[in-house]
């Protein structure tokens, strides 16, 4: 193993590790010193409210748990996709790669310990235009996965690997 791929799974660790505790620092900042859930909704700024959701589903409120049993199976739906984001990740050359997958793995870890504590997911940040939301209400770790994910997507469309060695990337890889 090199030393680049060992320090981009470093680095792919520690990023995840630091999202998860931002993600969980700042649901506990809502959640007790500021009480948000018994005040529903603080104006921050003109165009940011924080304001108290609970969500019972994943992404836009998709497979909402409805029961105990849908609860534990979104738990370990979550679970067995983060293992196989980290697997991916502990697999990838490119730093990049690396960087965007553990943005998806410290969210997606920040939400699973919400949903095992609490039930829900805590949402609480409101960014809106007057009337307009671009996002529903939305926490850390939805913010980490949603960046994690458009820099996978924007990396598969839009950059092309150099070859290496006059041989195609994949060629090589496999070697």
């Amino acid at each position: 193993m090199s030393k680049a791929i060992a320090n981009h799974r470093r680095l792919g660790l520690v990023l995840a590790g630091l999202v998860f505790v931002a993600d969980q620092l700042t649901k506990w900042l809502v959640t007790v010193p500021l009480n948000l859930e018994a005040i529903g909704q603080i104006r921050i700024l003109p165009i940011f409210n924080l304001t108290w959701v609970e969500n019972y589903g994943v992404s836009m409120g998709f497979l909402r748990a409805d029961s105990e049993a849908m609860r534990w199976a979104l738990v370990a739906m979550t679970a067995a996709i983060s293992i196989g984001v980290l697997i991916w990740m502990w697999r990838e050359q490119r730093r990049w790669d690396v960087t965007a997958l553990a943005l998806v793995l410290g969210g997606a870890l920040g939400n699973i310990v919400d949903r095992v504590r609490f039930g829900h997911v805590v949402d609480f940040a409101d960014l809106h235009f007057g009337g307009f939301r671009p996002f529903l209400v939305f926490n850390v770790a939805d913010a980490a996965i949603t960046i994690g994910v458009l820099i996978l997507l924007a990396r598969a469309l839009l950059v092309r690997d150099a070859p290496q060695d006059g041989k195609d990337v994949t060629e090589t890889m496999d070697a």
